[in-house]
């Protein structure tokens, strides 16, 4: 029986090993483990695109991440792997000498590719001691339980490669780990695994958890890591909350990364820690950590690199911080710090790096940070540094100078020019002045000395620069011809900006091949540059604001041809372009050219800002824009077109502004506006449309602005656009609607954000909307500096409004049209009383309901419409007293109540005393001054110096009727004098020039100031 089980074992395993043969093997066999890595081999694929360089800043590698290889260097290791050879002896695999156990795998950056499971051969190797498999691309796989198994790890990298989900709770039972990296894989780790992570791995010197969601995690629970914790990466971890510990003190903690928590909160304590000494590496940049720098930091005597960029930190820079005599790397950029530049810095015999831009520091730029010898970039820019740059410095070695944006002055000293080592010299934005200094050295890639006072013109040796890439020198006073020995070495030259100064051109060719810029806008030339020919790569080119005169020449249709994406040829005077045929165009500006004719042959498919306003084309707008997909602005305004509004455009999901206005443009608005689209800025102005307004617009959740004013639109007032959430101006202005105003009662705050709407000139009757009038939010907003902050300007198209503003037509901006509120309900048939809940809008800066049949008084709630300029009722109906709260309106500067049925005696005093006959005429029960109609109860007319009295103007200021005596006789003198001069010369100009100019500042101070003073008196 004994001898039959043998047999039947033995048949067994050999079964096995015919079915399983590998299985077998690395069960029972001395090269287990090989096989157990072959299989594991073979269950990935190897793809060179899983093993990219990774995206880390050379500055973070430099320190704690010197133990990964970053791939740039990354290969197949396991392609060297052979299954006649010891496994031991495969790249990246690493035995124990004595029992022959893999304990050590290293296949980082080896191209491996596909997903990680749970019944992988990798988990039969029990003897591992590290495991790195970062840098590879294992399929947004998750991390399989059964790492949990590898009991005696104490190595474990899994950076960088392409894990999703959970972190499994099984990682918080390798209790031997000493190092665990877990980042940059989008990892989740949530609150009781981060718990055994602290309570479990009480051996941990690194702990790397970059870009995992730890959203759910107390930032005070970092303390209670281990204490033997050396190295704490939690870099954009989602950590959100106040961190009131010191973590400072964990006690052997040398590198120390929180940076990108947006909102992780606190302050640094103004205390010491005993593991001060010891921390090298300090990251709290991209935090909400806020209060003043504490002098504590001076204390970290081992501080290498310290990282504040971009926080809420304020105060000055603690001069303790001049002991820090390791630092190389110092970044407190994108703060609140004010003060001088400490000159102490400057003893940072040791420092690489220094970045203090964004800030507020004021003062003379330190001559001791010039000095410093192992400097290699300084960041300076964005302060409000002053005085000139030192004449001499010794010992500089810089490689990178941003010094743009402050308020520096003098001129460049020819050290600039000099240094053998500089690559970026950036002073932009100052107020440098002289000439330009000859360049001795041409290691120069980038130089930006724009929005300077330069003057002169471009040294001749700029052509020593060869490795330029970047040369910028816009908006100067130089005054330079670009020539041929000038440009023709710069062949790296990529963006090219002379823009605003004054050139001419040599037109003759040279070779620019790498060009991908040029901008020479507002730069006085009057042709198109000959060596743009040679520009085969142009990614953009701004010839603007020029001089450039007639049709466009055809070769410029080869510049760029399959690379051109912005073309800005815009106020010139080009009469005619016969095509455009660039096939990657996605910016065109031509605006305020002599353009004419029919419509511009285009190639519309990669278009997005396409700007011919302001030319004279006509012709109907082509059906082939049907095919620019991807347009987000389109500006034909003020032009000669005619035809219909394609139908597409109403269809697009991109598009954000369609300016059509001042063409002649016919037929009916487009009916189907999609959901979803992205409509921003709609104006038809003055064209020749007509027909109802479609519903649709209802779709155009984006929507701010909606001007069809002067067209012959019809139908009733456009209720359903009440409920848009954007719209802020709204105009319908001179067509033919009609009809009462309803409003929608499913609408519980209709217009939320509307601040200007104008419905004037139509044929609106009925009462007057309360409801809008009660619910407009925008307008009852009196801090116009917060609505002011809300909206920017685009960054291609400066938004415009046609207005009627105290009776005139007036141009607002975008940030005009963002700061006014008015509201015109002129030339219509409104009838019944004015609501009181007017006064509500505080905000109001124009208020017209002239031309009605508007009856009964003007609420005295006017009275609180403090912000009014201008107010006009006239042509209607009213009754009663002028009310008296409306003198309280200080910037009330034009008022038109004639042509009603007012009576009583007109207001006195402030701005009231500036309104003449024209604004209370065909008033008949109306009295008082302006007017010659004396009131009942008064025995003589008052005068302009009664008024001044009863109002109290400058009563105080010593200028009673003794002095208006001696100035009256005085001018009595002068007077004669100068008619008897005039007399016997004629007027001398200079003369009539002061009187004019007198009477228009006594006019305004009449009008502005002096009662608005005797108000306040």
């Amino acid at each position: 029986m004994g001898l039959t089980l043998k047999y039947q074992l033995f048949f067994f395993f050999c079964l096995l090993s015919l079915l399983f043969p590998s299985s077998f093997s690395s069960s029972f066999s001395s090269n287990s483990p090989c096989s157990a890595l072959l299989h594991f081999s073979n269950s990935l694929s190897l793809d060179g695109s899983a093993s990219p360089p990774f995206d880390t800043p050379p500055l973070f590698s430099n320190y704690y991440r010197s133990n990964i290889e970053m791939c740039d260097n990354s290969y197949p290791k396991t392609a060297s792997w052979k299954e006649d050879k010891d496994c031991c002896s495969w790249d990246g695999v690493e035995c124990d000498n004595a029992t022959r156990h893999v304990i050590g795998l290293d296949l980082s950056c080896s191209w491996l590719s596909g997903s990680i499971h749970s019944n992988t051969s990798l988990f039969l190797l029990r003897h591992l001691r590290s495991l790195n498999l970062a840098g590879n691309d294992f399929n947004y796989s998750l991390i399989p339980s059964e790492f949990g198994n590898f009991k005696t790890l104490t190595h474990l990298n899994l950076s960088h490669s392409g894990f999703l989900g959970k972190i499994p709770y099984e990682i918080s039972q390798l209790s031997s780990l000493v190092s665990l990296d877990l980042s940059y894989n989008g990892l989740l780790i949530e609150t009781p695994v981060w718990k055994r992570v602290v309570d479990n791995l009480t051996l941990l010197r690194e702990l790397l958890l970059d870009d995992t969601n730890m959203s759910s995690i107390r930032p005070n629970s970092l303390m209670n890591l281990s204490s033997s914790l050396t190295t704490l990466s939690l870099h954009n971890c989602y950590l959100q909350g106040k961190l009131e510990n010191n973590i400072l003190c964990l006690p052997s903690i040398q590198t120390l990364d929180l940076g990108s928590n947006f909102n992780l909160e606190g302050s640094l304590p103004n205390s010491n820690c005993n593991s001060s000494s010891s921390l090298k590496f300090l990251d709290h940049s991209y935090t909400s950590f806020s209060g003043e720098l504490p002098a504590f930091i001076g204390s970290l005597k081992s501080l290498k690199y310290l990282n504040l960029y971009y926080c809420n930190f304020t105060g000055s820079i603690p001069t303790s911080l001049e002991s820090l005599t390791q630092i190389t790397h110092l970044i407190l950029s994108s703060n609140n710090l004010i003060g001088s530049i400490p000159a102490s810095l400057g003893n940072f015999t040791q420092i690489i790096y220094l970045d203090l831009s964004s800030n507020s520091f004021k003062g003379l730029l330190p001559l001791s940070l010039l000095n410093l010898p192992n400097l290699s970039t300084l960041f300076l820019d964005n302060n409000q540094l002053v005085g000139p740059l030192p004449s001499h410095v010794s010992g500089l070695n810089l490689i990178n100078l941003y010094l743009s944006s402050n308020s520096l002055n003098g001129t460049l000293p020819s050290w600039l020019f000099s240094l053998p080592s500089l690559e970026v010299l950036s002073l932009n934005d100052n107020e440098f002045i002289g000439e330009i200094g000859e360049f001795k050295s041409n290691s120069l890639s980038y130089l930006d000395l724009g929005y300077n006072k330069l003057h002169g013109s471009i040294p001749r040796s700029i052509s020593r620069l060869v490795n330029l890439t970047i040369l910028y020198l816009s908006s100067n006073k130089l005054s330079t011809m670009l020539e041929f020995e000038m440009f023709s070495k710069l062949k790296n030259l990529q963006y090219l900006d002379l823009s605003h100064n004054l050139l001419s051109i040599n037109n003759v060719t040279f070779t620019l091949p790498n060009l991908l810029e040029l901008n020479l806008s507002s730069s006085n030339i009057s042709e198109f540059p000959i060596f743009l020919r040679t520009a085969t790569n142009l990614e953009s080119l701004d010839l603007s604001n020029n001089r450039i005169y007639g049709q466009v020449p055809r070769w410029l249709g080869d510049v760029g041809r399959d690379t051109l994406g912005s073309l800005d040829l815009s106020h010139n005077f080009l009469t005619s372009i016969d095509k455009i045929p660039w096939k990657n165009l996605q910016f065109v500006d031509l605006r305020a050219n002599l353009l004419q004719g029919p419509f511009l042959t285009i190639n519309f498919h990669n278009l997005r800002y396409f700007f011919v306003s302001n030319n004279s084309l006509t012709g109907e707008i082509p059906l082939l824009i049907c095919n620019a997909s991807s347009l987000e602005v389109l500006d034909l305004s003020h032009n000669n077109l005619s035809g219909m509004i394609p139908k597409c455009l109403a269809h697009s999901s991109f598009l954000s502004v369609l300016d059509l206005r001042m063409n002649n443009l016919r037929g009916t608005i487009p009916t189907t506006f999609a959901k979803g689209n992205s409509f921003r800025n709609i104006n038809l102005n003055g064209n020749q449309l007509e027909g109802k307004l479609p519903r649709s617009l209802a779709n155009c959740r984006n929507l701010e602005v909606l001007d069809l004013g002067n067209n012959k639109i019809n139908g009733v007032f456009p209720y359903w656009l009440e409920s848009l959430p954007k719209l802020r101006v709204l105009v319908i202005r001179s067509n033919r609607f009609k009809g009462r105003i309803f409003c929608n009662p499913k609408t519980k705050f209709p217009f939320p954000k509307l601040r200007i709407i104008d419905i004037s000139n139509n044929q609106f009757n009925g009462s007057l909307p309360i409801k809008y009038f009660k619910y407009l939010k925008a307008m009852t907003n009196v801090d116009e500096s917060k609505v002011g902050l809300k909206y920017t300007r685009d960054m291609y198209y400066q938004e415009s409004l046609n207005v009627v503003i105290k009776g005139s037509y007036m141009e607002l901006v975008r940030i005009q049209t963002v700061l006014y509120t008015t509201i015109d309900f002129s030339n219509n048939g409104f009838i019944g009383k004015m609501p009181k809940t007017l006064g509500r809008l505080k905000s109001l800066k124009g208020l017209n309901f002239s031309h009605n049949n508007l009856t009964g008084y003007i609420p005295s709630s006017f009275g609180n419409l403090t912000n009014l300029e201008w107010l006009d009722l006239s042509f209607n109906k009213l009754s009663g007293k002028i009310p008296m709260q409306l003198v309280e309106l200080m910037w009330l500067e034009v008022l038109d109540l004639s042509h009603n049925q007012l009576t009583g005696r007109i207001p006195l005093g402030k701005q009231f005393n500036t309104f003449d006959n024209d604004s209370y005429m065909e008033n008949s029960g109306l009295c008082g001054f302006p007017l010659s109609r004396t009131c009942n109860n008064e025995t003589k007319q008052p005068t302009p110096s009664t008024l001044q009295k009863e109002d109290n103007l400058e009563p105080e200021n010593g200028f009673g009727w003794q002095t208006v005596l001696i100035g009256y006789g005085c001018g009595v003198i002068f007077g004669t004098l100068m008619g008897y001069l005039m007399f016997k010369f004629g007027k001398p100009k200079w003369i009539v020039r002061m009187v004019i100019l007198e009477q228009h500042i006594m006019l305004r101070r009449l009008k502005n100031n002096a009662y608005r003073r005797g108000g306040r008196n």
